[in-house]
């Protein structure tokens, strides 16, 4: 009897299984709806299965390829963008959460109307203090300093904030507060104490 390969490339029956359907081609339906999103400042209307995370629908579905699949459990950060301000692990949000929202990643940080584009402030910080190495979690070590000083602005504690801090006004962002604000990013080459530096330059 003729044999045939099994889904997982070894010896199996003669039966060939379908791959499974990624979200973006799902049928409409009962298992999909329409979301509108304001991405970079640029509105999006699309069909999303609601499986499909916020993550996925930014690079499959809008080629916005900054924000990283790194652990795609919310543990590494990479994946890093603000949604109506706030930082959110895309890995984690389902898009079709998001109807409504506002969402910026890292290729809306900088202002790309000026004749060459000016980089958002963090941008150029890290540039000039050489926070990276590989790049890989950059984007979202850059989203998620953005969320934390505006946090840290608005009055929001963290576990390390001196009590005595009036509630109504800003943290003041000493390092031991960028590195505990900043500790939902990850860095596997270990550039922490230049992203410190690049932070401390932008808010001190």
């Amino acid at each position: 009897m003729e044999s045939s390969e099994g889904p997982l490339g070894g010896p199996g029956t003669t039966a060939r299984y379908a791959p499974w359907p990624r979200p973006k081609d799902s049928p409409s339906g009962a298992s999909s709806s329409p979301v509108t999103l304001n991405v970079n400042g640029s509105p999006h209307a699309v069909e999303v299965d609601h499986r499909t995370t916020l993550l996925d629908l930014l690079r499959e579905r809008l080629a916005l390829t900054g924000s990283k699949k790194g652990c795609d459990h919310g543990q590494c950060g990479a994946c890093t963008v603000l949604v109506d301000g706030r930082r959110v692990n895309s890995c984690l949000v389902l898009a079709v959460t998001l109807d409504g929202c506002e969402v910026v990643t890292v290729e809306g940080l900088a202002r790309t109307d000026g004749a060459d584009g000016d980089l958002h402030p963090l941008q150029r910080a890290f540039l000039e203090r050489d926070a990276f190495q590989c790049g890989y979690c950059t984007p979202g070590q850059l989203c998620s300093a953005v969320g934390m000083v505006a946090e840290a602005g608005a009055g929001a504690p963290s576990a390390v904030t001196d009590p005595r801090t009036p509630p109504d006004g800003p943290v003041p962002l000493s390092d031991e507060e960028i590195r505990e604000r900043m500790s939902g990013n990850l860095c596997r080459c270990g550039a922490y104490p230049h992203i410190v530096e690049a932070v401390r330059d932008v808010v001190s």
